[in-house]
């Protein structure tokens, strides 16, 4: 395996588009059951807010080493605040627009001894003048980036994905996808598209064995003009289609504890080295390490550079 390039990555700067969220954890002791109803009662004894969605990828590009610019949503609440509080004192240059009509999107984790008891998400659609805010945003910066990462929680700030995709492509930066939905015709022209298994299920059918793997994989890149498809398999490792053929590694997880966020992660070590101008047969074996470690991490998490050499 090629060595890890942090020093070419150190000058790379990655643009991250997408549905950021704040994640926020309340850590707690279960002793009984509620008389009020059939419930563990959580006695709160710590709390955590964490990045989430887009806002996650550019976290790890930091962590990896990268610069980090990150664009999307937020509303004029407490969790807009926090979220664009985290990023300062983590030094993502985050460039969001502020939408009066929303709330922004919040995923509150509710965790008892360390098991995740309950899950409760506020979440609202962006306006349309948030959007032009945040496209008109990419206008001003892309040319100054080397990566374009779009990461597609179907919160509905890529809604205008096709011309994201499109101005990336006039500037001859690289576009990386992680996609949602089962319409994959939007990321045509993309460089890399991320999903994994299921998500890869549900855009172009089911597959009895390998070679219908491959078959249904290679015919999706082709249509949708990409260099590389990247598929990620859980504890089957991750699979790549390109021009040039399937590149497989096998999973590096000794114990799984936690997925959350994992694709992020995996997302952000592609990007960052890509961006340094590493293969893409390359990029997958740095991914599936870092993912192999974030998975052993409670809630949504990051991988960094010292970690992964």
């Amino acid at each position: 395996m090629s060595p890890y390039p942090i020093a070419q990555i150190k000058n790379k700067k990655i643009l991250v588009i997408g549905d950021m969220m704040l994640d926020r954890y309340w850590f707690g002791e279960v002793d009984r059951i509620s008389p009020e109803a059939p419930v563990p009662v959580v006695r709160v004894v710590k709390k955590e807010d964490r990045l989430g969605g887009a806002a996650n990828v550019a976290r790890n590009v930091l962590s990896l080493g990268g610069q980090a610019t990150l664009l999307g949503v937020i509303g004029v609440d407490e969790g807009g605040e926090r979220l664009q509080s985290l990023c300062d004192d983590m030094g993502i240059n985050a460039v969001l627009s502020l939408d009066q009509h929303i709330n922004t999107t919040l995923k509150m984790r509710i965790l008892g001894r360390k098991q995740q008891m309950l899950r409760v998400d506020f979440e609202h659609s962006p306006t349309d003048h948030s959007l032009r805010s945040v496209y008109q945003h990419l206008v001003d910066l892309i040319a100054e980036h080397d990566i374009l990462v779009l990461s597609d929680y179907a919160k509905g700030v890529l809604r205008d994905i096709r011309s994201m995709i499109a101005l990336a492509n006039q500037h001859q930066v690289p576009v990386l996808v992680d996609p949602k939905g089962t319409d994959y015709s939007l990321y045509r022209y993309a460089s890399l598209l991320t999903p994994n298994q299921l998500e890869l299920t549900q855009a172009v059918g089911t597959w009895k064995d390998e070679e219908g793997l491959v078959q249904k994989a290679q015919a999706l890149r082709e249509k949708l003009a990409l260099e590389a498809l990247l598929v990620t398999r859980s504890e089957k490792g991750m699979t790549l289609f390109a021009a040039d053929g399937v590149h497989h590694v096998n999973a590096e997880a000794k114990e799984v504890f936690d997925v959350s966020g994992a694709g992020d992660t995996v997302l952000a070590t592609m990007a960052v080295t890509r961006a340094a101008g590493m293969r893409w047969s390359e990029s997958i074996k740095w991914a599936n390490k870092a993912g192999g470690i974030v998975v052993g991490k409670l809630g949504t998490s990051i991988v960094s550079a010292e970690e992964l050499l």
